[in-house]
C-alpha cells in the first residue's frame, strides 16, 4: 500500500438550513495518523463521510494525492472507511466478510481468499478466518472490519469512532494495534473521535472542530500545552480558564501550587480561594477550588505531596502559578 496527501478546500456541508461544516480546509501529508476530535454535532463526521464521498459536499474540493475525487464515487476514490457499527454481514464467516469487495469486483475465488487470508494475518485473525461475527468478541470484530477495509488498499483509511463499542480495558490496546497498523502500512488514517485520550495517544496531527469549523490544529503537544482558545482548553482538558488582568488565560491543572493562607508554605502573591472538593485518583489527588479568579478550578497534585498536608472541603488556601505557565486565550 502507497499513502497519498489528503486535501480539503473550502468544503462546506449544508443540510436544509443547517451548516454542518462550514468551508474547512485542509492538509493532511502522507503517513499521517490524523484524528478530527471534538463534541457531538460538531461537522467531524459529515467530513469525513464527504472525505469518503458518502455524503455528498455542498461545496469544496477534496483532493487525494493532488487528484480531484470530489465527483467520484467511493469506490473509485482511493479511500476505505471502516464504520462505527463494523457492518459486517452475519451470515459470512469472517473470511468471506474481508473478501467481499474482491468479489464484487469479480476477482477470482482463490486470490480473493488468498488476499483475505493475508489482509487477516495482518490483524491477527487469520485463526479465526471460518468463524461468524456473533461468534467473535467485540474487538475481534472490528479487526474483521479493519481488515475488510485495507484489502481494497487505498491510500487512505477513514475510521469513524472505531473503538466506540469496546470496554476501556480493550480499547486501549486496540488503539495501540491502530496505531501499529497505520506505521507498519505507511498510509494516512483520519480517525472520527469525541475522546481526547484517545486522540492524544493516537495522532500525529489534531483538528479540534467546533461549529463546523477547524478551532485548532497541530500536533498533540501544541495543542495540549498551548491552547489558542477557551474552548480548546476547556475541551481538552487538564487546563484551568483563569480570569488575568487582560483577558482569559489557561494554566494546566498540574501546574497550580496551593498553600495554606496562614502558613509559610503560602505561595508568594497567591490568590485566596476555597477548597470545594478533593478527589484521589491514585497517582494524584484532584482538589477542586472555588474563588473569583475562576469557575470550577482545578489542582491536580502529586499524592505524596497531597498526604504530606492534606487539605479538606471549606479549607481557605492560597493558588498561585509561574508566569511562565499561564497561557492567553482569544475568547
Amino acid at each position: 500500500m502507497s499513502g497519498a496527501a489528503l486535501e480539503l478546500v473550502a468544503l462546506t456541508k449544508r443540510f436544509g438550513a443547517t451548516l454542518a461544516v462550514d468551508n474547512l480546509s485542509l492538509r493532511i501529508g502522507p503517513g499521517t495518523y490524523c484524528c478530527l476530535l471534538g463534541p457531538s454535532g460538531c461537522g467531524k463526521t459529515s467530513t469525513l463521510r464527504m472525505i469518503a464521498g458518502h455524503e455528498a459536499a455542498s461545496s469544496g474540493d477534496v483532493l487525494l494525492g493532488g487528484v480531484n475525487v470530489t465527483e467520484m464515487p467511493p469506490a473509485k476514490r482511493g479511500t476505505a472507511m471502516m464504520f462505527q457499527s463494523y457492518a459486517l454481514f452475519p451470515h459470512l464467516a469472517a473470511l468471506d466478510n474481508v473478501a467481499f469487495s474482491l468479489k464484487m469486483r469479480g476477482i477470482d475465488k482463490a486470490t480473493r481468499r488468498a488476499r483475505s487470508h493475508e489482509m487477516l494475518r495482518l490483524v491477527a485473525m487469520d485463526a479465526y478466518g471460518a468463524r461468524l461475527p456473533a461468534q467473535l468478541s467485540g474487538g475481534q470484530q472490528q479487526r474483521v472490519a479493519l481488515a475488510r477495509a485495507l484489502i481494497t488498499q487505498p491510500q487512505i483509511l477513514l475510521l469513524d469512532e472505531p473503538l466506540s463499542a469496546l470496554d476501556p480495558f480493550l480499547r486501549i490496546k486496540v488503539r495501540a494495534e491502530l496505531k501499529r497498523l497505520q506505521k507498519q502500512l505507511g498510509i494516512s488514517f483520519v480517525h472520527v473521535t469525541h475522546s481526547q485520550d484517545e486522540a492524544m495517544a493516537l495522532a500525529d496531527l489534531i483538528v479540534l472542530m467546533n461549529g463546523g469549523r477547524i478551532e485548532q490544529q497541530g500536533t498533540p503537544r501544541d495543542i495540549f500545552t498551548a491552547p489558542a482558545t477557551a474552548f480548546v482548553a476547556r475541551f481538552i482538558g487538564g487546563h484551568n480558564i483563569i480570569k488575568g488582568p487582560n483577558g482569559l488565560l489557561s494554566v494546566r491543572t498540574d501546574r497550580l501550587r496551593l498553600g495554606r493562607l496562614d502558613t509559610e508554605a503560602s505561595p508568594d502573591r497567591g490568590r485566596a480561594v476555597t477548597v470545594r472538593d478533593v478527589e484521589y485518583q491514585g497517582t494524584h489527588v484532584q482538589v477542586a477550588l472555588a474563588g473569583d479568579i475562576g469557575a470550577d478550578l482545578i489542582a491536580s497534585m502529586p499524592e505524596r505531596d497531597f498526604f504530606a498536608d492534606p487539605l479538606n472541603p471549606g479549607d481557605r488556601v492560597a493558588v498561585s502559578w509561574s508566569d511562565g505557565d499561564a497561557h492567553e486565550l482569544s475568547q
